[in-house]
């Protein structure tokens, strides 16, 4: 039975992912900060499928000693991981930091979980079949014109701006995809990154996106595409046999679809690799 670890998997698109994989018949691990949430969504993975095979662990992206923790933890318990999909994602409206000094945006969505994937690696290159990394990036990335500003990755030097700041985490995905596919390639894990389109979920919200979270989402949310079908993407590449030992691609409903040219950009790429290690402290 395949492992599958799925960060941010209580709501939203990360639910509709483990839903989805469950399917598959791959025993599921739901990576939460909250423990409660996560109880309760294994429930109702376990409602919709039967027989599913669906665990619940302890992991706060915004605190490196979480990560480093359940890394520990997960080594116990699943020493072998088939698919881990950094699905987990957060925004902003006023600029704050993590407990380890990280505007949120780029420590949530870029730097804990490239700890996580680097700390997981072994147990991904040991998955029989190729371990395959999965990164819920977002086409947000275009938002960033002229690449990252490596002169002010924690956003703390110019006005912030919510929506530039969220591109910026979202392009250091794609860079990290890219240079993760390079760097593992000879481990036989693949790595590939996924836009879910504009999903009707709770990030945005809850008054952490300033009037894009608070007004223009719910303003859009008729248009928006239901969870299931966000999610559809990251399964696909998660799980669809014809993509073993397809790596470092970007993948659109469904599709491969090329990024914007600052996301394809192998020095930025290797730059944010060497600045990330230096950030999280691995290497």
């Amino acid at each position: 039975m395949p492992n599958v670890v799925i960060t941010g998997a209580n709501a939203g698109i990360g639910l509709a992912t483990a839903v989805g994989v469950a399917r598959t018949g791959a025993r599921v691990i739901l990576a939460v900060r909250s423990l409660d949430k996560g109880r309760a969504a294994a429930d109702e993975i376990v409602a919709k499928v039967s027989g599913a095979s669906v665990e619940v662990m302890a992991l706060d992206l915004a605190s490196l000693a979480s990560v480093r923790s359940f890394a520990v933890e997960l080594a116990d318990r699943a020493p072998v991981v088939d698919v881990l999909v950094n699905n987990a994602g957060v925004t902003m409206k006023d600029r704050r930091e993590t407990v380890d000094g990280f505007e949120t945006m780029f420590g949530v969505n870029h730097l804990g979980h490239f700890l996580l994937a680097n700390l997981l690696r072994p147990q991904l290159a040991e998955a029989t079949d190729g371990g395959r990394l999965v990164v819920v990036a977002s086409d947000a990335h275009k938002f960033v014109k002229g690449g990252l500003d490596f002169d002010d990755l924690m956003a703390a030097r110019k006005k912030y701006r919510v929506m530039k700041a969220y591109g910026a985490s979202k392009l250091a995905n794609l860079l990290f995809t890219r240079e993760a596919a390079r760097r593992w390639i000879d481990d036989g894990i693949t790595v590939n990154a996924v836009h879910p389109g504009f999903v009707a979920t709770r990030i945005g919200r809850d008054g952490d996106g300033g009037r894009l979270g608070d007004l223009i989402v719910p303003l859009l949310k008729p248009f928006a595409r239901t969870p299931e079908k966000g999610a559809a993407t990251s399964i696909r590449v998660a799980t669809a046999p014809e993509l073993a030992g397809v790596t470092g691609r970007y993948f659109v409903d469904g599709k491969e679809k090329q990024p914007a040219a600052t996301a394809l950009d192998d020095d930025a790429a290797r730059r944010l690799w060497t600045v990330s290690e230096d950030l999280v402290g691995w290497g």
